[in-house]
């Protein structure tokens, strides 16, 4: 099934500035995918075209979520983000309320109403990341790895198609971050789309996907040859 379809997408900055040209970018349901390059190549613009925090310029065809991007209005785009998770670098859990607070808010912000379809759906993406003993831990009380895992769970709450991720383990040591794109890859092959950025080439050797590469304005399909490409800079972003 066809989740994210652009032909021939252009993407530029507020001011102007092009960002991103010509892009064809395809995802599946199911598929594990990696967006690669250096800082400011555009992997973070292309992401947050997915979700509408960037405009598209002009694009032949930009479809998500059977959603057309070129004529999306405003007001229906917080429909579109319910029907996917995003996960970000830094986390963004709300800090002054507990693991399970924090992921009720969300499900009673996207329309869920009955309190024990809430408690039941709030301990099952807990076990699935396995933090369900960290229902009542504050933010603050968790390490770097753990934060991810609820932010990983909170993006689940609405069991979405797709899950789109910023540098999910920008901040994290190698060892948890190993484990991070592992529960992402295993949410990936029970059906929902994963598309992330990422700098750890180590990662996408341990934890094979489809492979696009940012770089010159360009986004272009690596699946095939990305370990033998020479690419000589800093993926990070």
């Amino acid at each position: 099934m066809m989740l994210i379809n652009f032909k021939n997408v252009n993407i530029s900055h507020l001011d102007g500035e092009s960002v991103l040209k010509g892009v064809n970018f395809h995802v599946d349901e199911g598929e594990f995918i990696y967006l690669i390059g250096r800082v400011g190549a555009g992997k973070s613009s292309l992401l947050k075209t997915i979700y509408m925090e960037m405009d598209i310029d002009s694009a032949d065809e930009a479809i998500v979520l059977d959603k057309d991007l070129t004529t999306l209005r405003r007001r229906d785009i917080p429909e579109l983000r319910r029907q996917m998770g995003i996960i970000f670098q830094d986390f963004k859990l709300l800090g002054d309320r507990t693991v399970e607070k924090n992921l009720r808010f969300v499900l009673k912000a996207t329309g869920w109403k009955d309190k024990e379809e809430i408690d039941s759906r709030i301990d099952e993406v807990l076990r699935q990341v396995g933090m369900e003993e960290r229902k009542g831990r504050m933010p603050h009380e968790l390490s770097g790895g753990e934060q991810q895992r609820i932010a990983i769970a909170r993006a689940l709450l609405n069991s979405p198609k797709l899950i789109v991720a910023d540098e999910p383990t920008g901040s994290l040591d190698p060892e948890t971050a190993d484990d991070i794109i592992k529960l992402l890859r295993e949410i990936a092959q029970k059906g929902t789309a994963v598309v992330q950025t990422t700098h750890n080439r180590q990662l996408l050797d341990k934890y094979p996907g489809i492979v696009y590469h940012c770089a010159d304005q360009q986004v272009t399909d690596v699946t095939n040859d990305y370990n033998q490409l020479v690419i000589d800079e800093d993926f990070s972003d």
